[in-house]
């Protein structure tokens, strides 16, 4: 479905509950909730789309939206001199680095997986261990797939500092900071001018 098709269908349609929602939920009432409902629903389809063209893709080219992300996020400074991919046979777990800043200060070790399901403990145990044999401080796992819960507790009291980047925070993250995707319309919302109508 384009976007202008999925934009009339869904704003059409926006007071109208889905099916599986929670009936006790009040439906938008005023224009101005009615469109952050909208945008809320274009988003998650957008969620979804972009989802679906980062696992069409290569692993390559996987890889270099992860260092178009983070050079988006300012890490590094430039395309070129903000990382290197590193994803080959005798990596021991490293995909890639990426300097923290322009000055290449510090530096942290990548790993990015493209997986379907759920990434579990051991496979971040193994990306630690990893980061312990470059003495490493700081790791980022990013994929698109989800974490299991015994995951998310396992990063939260470890060193080297792991930040975990799930499917859903990839594409929260690429919509922020704009990488693969663009402004399809801009609106101009106008409101009353209170201080013109306020007479002295």
């Amino acid at each position: 479905m384009q976007y202008d098709q999925f934009r009339e269908f869904r704003i059409g349609k926006s007071n109208q509950p889905e099916k599986g929602d929670d009936s006790s939920v009040s439906p938008p009432t005023t224009p101005q909730e009615q469109l952050e409902d909208s945008i809320e629903k274009i988003n998650k389809y957008l969620n979804k789309e972009l989802l679906r063209e980062i696992k069409n893709c290569s692993l390559s080219f996987f890889e270099k939206t992860v260092v178009d992300l983070f050079v988006k996020m300012g890490y590094g400074g430039s395309r070129k001199e903000a990382g290197e991919v590193l994803g080959k046979p005798g990596d021991e777990g490293i995909d890639g680095i990426i300097k923290e800043d322009k000055l290449g200060m510090d530096t942290i070790y990548i790993q990015a997986k493209r997986w379907e399901g759920v990434v579990g403990r051991p496979e971040i145990q193994k990306f630690v261990g990893a980061l312990h044999g470059q003495r490493a401080k700081k790791g980022i796992f990013i994929t698109t797939a989800s974490f299991t819960k015994d995951t998310l507790e396992y990063v939260k009291n470890i060193d080297p500092k792991v930040i975990l980047i799930d499917s859903e925070n990839l594409a929260h993250l690429m919509i922020e900071f704009n990488v693969g995707v663009s402004v399809a319309q801009t609106l101009e919302i106008k409101w009353i001018d209170s201080d013109y109508f306020h007479e002295e």
